[in-house]
């Protein structure tokens, strides 16, 4: 009887040991897998800088969007330090999120912990720059090779095929950097002769630093492309009373005013708090289940005096 009482209790562990580990499996393969929304209905908004006037516009446009909606929207800001970005999307995750929006610091670099948020059951929603290698719920972002080549085609309006111009790029690994420059290429290398083209890390005063560079370096220079309005901006100050052309991209307010005083020639207008707001907008559609698109475009358009 004992041997029997025995071998009775080892099987009822057994089989009660069996559903445990049955449970557990299944709450770790069930985390998202049918598609249902995690978390608690929070959106997490890793931002990759706000000490540029875009995304402080990008991020107010998010923050407005979710206040008009009565929803819990936590922003992180970057300080356009991918691996700090990596360490804020882990927070993020651990804060038991439903939807991360990330603006990427560097495509690529903040891959790993997309992937990370994925796997959790987190929806994500990529805005302004894609995040390479991983499939997101919904890319919302401005056409910055159409942008980028029609900013390079007025350029070619005024200083004539062959002059030769320097490019300002954006921070190394950043998709905007990418296809800004891809535009840009696909006119410049068939009308112009782009003597330099270096990174200035979408940054104002590195703007400067490297346009001084690039003017000591080539005397004869005719115009500018740059990324965005802040680089612009610091090769302005670079150039002074120079008649050097140049043109940026994001219409920042700045730059508006530059381009009324003639001292900038051209910026390619995006709308930040529209494509903030419409993030936001995305996200509740995803937690109320509704179906959202892959890719959301934002028009671009130039902007002229």
């Amino acid at each position: 009887m004992k041997l029997k009482k025995i071998v009775t209790l080892v099987s009822s562990a057994i089989l009660a040991f069996s559903l445990v580990g049955c449970s557990i499996e299944g709450e770790e393969s069930s985390a998202g897998s049918d598609g249902a929304v995690v978390g608690n209905g929070s959106i997490g908004f890793s931002v990759s800088t706000l000490n540029n006037p875009f995304f402080v516009t990008l991020s107010q446009g998010a923050k407005d969007k979710a206040k008009e909606e009565g929803r819990d929207l936590i922003v992180v800001d970057a300080g356009d330090d991918a691996a700090k970005q990596t360490s804020d999307i882990e927070d993020l995750i651990s804060k038991n999120i439903s939807i991360l929006i990330v603006n990427p610091v560097d495509s690529d670099a903040v891959a790993p912990a997309v992937k990370d948020a994925i796997a959790k059951g987190i929806k994500v929603i990529s805005l302004d720059r894609a995040v390479n290698g991983v499939d997101v719920d919904c890319s919302i972002a401005s056409d910055n090779v159409e942008g980028a080549k029609m900013a390079t085609e007025y350029l070619v309006s005024l200083v004539g095929k062959d002059a030769k111009v320097v490019e300002l790029e954006g921070t190394s690994g950043s998709s905007a950097t990418i296809d800004r420059g891809t535009g840009f290429h696909k006119v410049a290398d068939e009308k112009l002769n782009v003597v330099s083209s270096q990174t200035a890390n979408f940054n104002r005063s590195e703007g400067m630093t490297v346009m001084e560079n690039m003017l000591q370096s080539n005397s004869d220079i005719k115009g500018v492309f740059a990324h965005n309005d802040e680089m612009a901006l610091g090769a302005v100050e670079a150039i002074g009373n120079k008649d050097i052309v140049v043109v940026g991209f994001d219409s920042t307010d700045d730059a508006l005013a530059a381009i009324k005083k003639g001292k900038m020639v051209a910026t390619v207008a995006q709308k930040p708090d529209l494509m903030g707001a419409t993030a936001v907008e995305t996200a509740i559609k995803i937690i109320n289940g509704e179906a959202v698109e892959k890719s959301i475009p934002v028009e671009v358009e130039l902007v002229t005096k």
